[in-house]
C-alpha cells in the first residue's frame, strides 16, 4: 500500500484535489492518506471531506489524521506539503497592512516582493524540519512541494538537503492553457506548448494548434480588443496585464495577471490609479479570496457531517499523475520546479527553475531548455535576485540580506526609497517575530 502523507491537510482545496485525483488513479486508489495539520478543527474538516470522497469512489483507501508530523511522515512514500505558516491571520494580513502604510500596495504577496520574502522566511525553516524528518523516517520518499514562495522554498531545500527527493509543483501552466483555450475558442487538449523559466515568471516559448503558431491570433485579438475575454478562473482579474506584457515582450506569462502585476515595476504605481483601472488590477485580492475560501470550507464540511457522499472529479494538479509515474514506472511529463543544474543554462546554477520534466521510477528528471529570448531571461533574473538574497539570508543566517532582497525587488524599488524599504522590513520583521527564526532580528532603522 502506498502511503501519502499530507502536511498542511487543513488546506482543504489542495487536499481534496490531490486525494481525489489519487482515488481516481488505479495504482493509488487504495493508498493510505496520513493527513497532518496543527489546526485540529481544520484537520477534522479535511478528514470529513476525505472520507466522503472515499465512500463516493468506493476504493479501499484509508485515512488517519495527525497533529504530530513525525507520525504522519513515518514510512511515507510521498509527502505533499501545502501549509501556510502563521495562517491568513495574522501573518498574511500583516504582509498587506504594514506595506500599505508605506504606500506599497500588493495583490497576492506570497511569491515575490516584501510579502513573498516574509513568507519565505516563515516557511523555509519548517520545510527544512520536514526534510530532516523525512531523511530519518522515509528517506526514499519524494516531497511534492506546493507551498509558496515556490522558487525560494525549492532553492533553499536543495541548499540544505541536497539528497532529498523533492519537486515544486504549481498549476499555473495548466491554468494558463485553459485561459488561452477559452480566449481562442479551442479545446485545451489540442494546444501544444513548451514553457520554461522561474515559477510564476515562466513563459510559453511555443504555443501551437495543429502545427500553427497561436501568437499571431493572440496579438491580433488583443490589438482588436477581443482579448482577453472575461476569465474562467479569476473573475475579478481579467488577463489584461499578461496580454500587455506579451504585447511588449513577445511571449505570454504562465502566472495570472494579479500575480504578475506585483512582480514588475510597470503596473502598480503611486499616483497612477489610471493604470489600476485600465488593467483591472485587483489590489488586496488574496485577503479577499482567503475570506471567501474559509466560508466555503466550513460550509462544505457542514454538508458532509451527515454521511452523504461527495462528487469526485479529476483536477488538473500534477501530483497524482506524478506519483503514479513513479509507482508504476509509466513515463509522464509534468512541469516541475527543481534546482538549476544546467537545464536552463542561461540562468544561474542553483536557482529554482521550471521546465518540462520526465517522471518515471527514476524520479523527476528535468529537460534542458536553451532557447529563452534574452528579454525574458532579463525579467527572470530580476526575480532570481530577490530569491537568491532571501535564500542567502536563510542559509547564512544574515538578516542584512533580507533588507537587500527587498531593495532588489522590482515593484518595491519602484515605489520606495532605500530608507523606506529598510524601515518597512524592520517593521515586518518585528511584527512577524513569533513566526521567524531567532536570528531574524531587525537591523537598525534608517
Amino acid at each position: 500500500m502506498t502511503k501519502i502523507a499530507f502536511v498542511g491537510a487543513g488546506s482543504t482545496i489542495f487536499m481534496q484535489n490531490i486525494v481525489g485525483d489519487a482515488l481516481l488513479t488505479p495504482a493509488l486508489a487504495d493508498s493510505h492518506f496520513a493527513l497532518m495539520d496543527i489546526d485540529a478543527n481544520r484537520l477534522a474538516e479535511s478528514e470529513i471531506v476525505a472520507r466522503a470522497m472515499i465512500r463516493s469512489v468506493g476504493t479501499g483507501a484509508t485515512v488517519t489524521t495527525h497533529t504530530d508530523r513525525r507520525t504522519a511522515l513515518d514510512g511515507a512514500d510521498f509527502v505533499v506539503t501545502a501549509f501556510q505558516v502563521g495562517g491568513y491571520k495574522p501573518c498574511t494580513v500583516t504582509d498587506f497592512d504594514i506595506p500599505k502604510q508605506y504606500g506599497l500596495r500588493q495583490t497576492i504577496a506570497d511569491t515575490l516582493g516584501v510579502g513573498g520574502i516574509m513568507r519565505g522566511l516563515r516557511t523555509v525553516p519548517v520545510l527544512w524540519d520536514i526534510a530532516h524528518e523525512m531523511l530519518q523516517l522515509c528517506p526514499n520518499a519524494t516531497m511534492l512541494q506546493y507551498v509558496n514562495p515556490m522558487a525560494i522554498n525549492t532553492w533553499a531545500l536543495a541548499e540544505r538537503f541536497p539528497t532529498l527527493k523533492h519537486v515544486g509543483l504549481c498549476h499555473s501552466v495548466q491554468n494558463t492553457v485553459e485561459e488561452l483555450a477559452h480566449d481562442l475558442d479551442l479545446p485545451k487538449s489540442d494546444i501544444r506548448y513548451k514553457v520554461a523559466g522561474v515559477n510564476h515568471v515562466a513563459f510559453f516559448l511555443r504555443l501551437e494548434h495543429e502545427g500553427h503558431d497561436l501568437y499571431p491570433a493572440l496579438r491580433q485579438g488583443y490589438a482588436g480588443g477581443r482579448f482577453p475575454k472575461p476569465p474562467l478562473l479569476m473573475p475579478r482579474c481579467p488577463n489584461k496585464v499578461r496580454y500587455e506584457v506579451m504585447d511588449h515582450l513577445g511571449y505570454f506569462c504562465t502566472e495570472s495577471s494579479e500575480h504578475l502585476a506585483e512582480y514588475v515595476p510597470w503596473f502598480i504605481k503611486d499616483g497612477r490609479e489610471d493604470l489600476i483601472e485600465q488593467f483591472s488590477i485587483p489590489l488586496d485580492e488574496y485577503p479577499t479570496r482567503c475570506e471567501e475560501q474559509i466560508v466555503s470550507w466550513k460550509e462544505q464540511a457542514k454538508t458532509l457531517t451527515d454521511g452523504r457522499d461527495i462528487a469526485v472529479t479529476r483536477s488538473h494538479e500534477f501530483a497524482a499523475d506524478l506519483m503514479n509515474a513513479i509507482v508504476t514506472d509509466t513515463p509522464y511529463v509534468a512541469y516541475g520546479n527543481l534546482p538549476n543544474t544546467g537545464q536552463i543554462p542561461q540562468l544561474p546554477l542553483g536557482a529554482a527553475v521550471e521546465t518540462p520534466c520526465l517522471v518515471d521510477s527514476n524520479g523527476v528528471q528535468p529537460s534542458v531548455v536553451t532557447d529563452i529570448p534574452p528579454q525574458l531571461i532579463a525579467l527572470m533574473r530580476s526575480q532570481i535576485n530577490v530569491q537568491e538574497l532571501t535564500v542567502r539570508a536563510l542559509v547564512d543566517q544574515n538578516p542584512e540580506y533580507i533588507y537587500h532582497a527587498a531593495m532588489m525587488d522590482p515593484h518595491t524599488a519602484a515605489e520606495l526609497d532605500l530608507r523606506q524599504i529598510r524601515n518597512l522590513v524592520t517593521e515586518l520583521l518585528t511584527a512577524h517575530s513569533e513566526w521567524l527564526p531567532d536570528w531574524c532580528q531587525p537591523a537598525r532603522a534608517a
